[in-house]
């Protein structure tokens, strides 16, 4: 179970990156991009916790953390784009 948790939040985040690498498609700071960060990283951090391990569980939530003050700034009617990738 460990391992898909952290496949499909490995996957998540990387989802909410390519679109801008690969096609500049959605702005640095889409909303979309946003979510996709934040439950992957989010799920990423909870499987670490669970697993002890305690490096993972740190880049994590640094990531999930980072990626919260963007949606924040996204709730108060601020823009997010100057935000890059975490």
């Amino acid at each position: 179970m460990s391992q898909s948790v952290q496949f499909i939040g490995a996957l998540l985040v990387l989802a909410s990156c390519l679109p801008v690498r690969l096609t500049g498609r959605l702005e640095p700071g889409a909303t979309v991009r946003l979510w996709l960060r934040f439950v992957g990283a989010s799920l990423i951090t909870m499987d670490a916790f669970a697993e002890q391990q305690w490096g993972f569980l740190l880049l994590g939530l640094a990531c999930a953390l980072y990626t919260l003050a963007g949606l924040v700034d996204w709730a108060r009617g601020r823009p997010a784009a100057g935000r890059g990738p975490a």
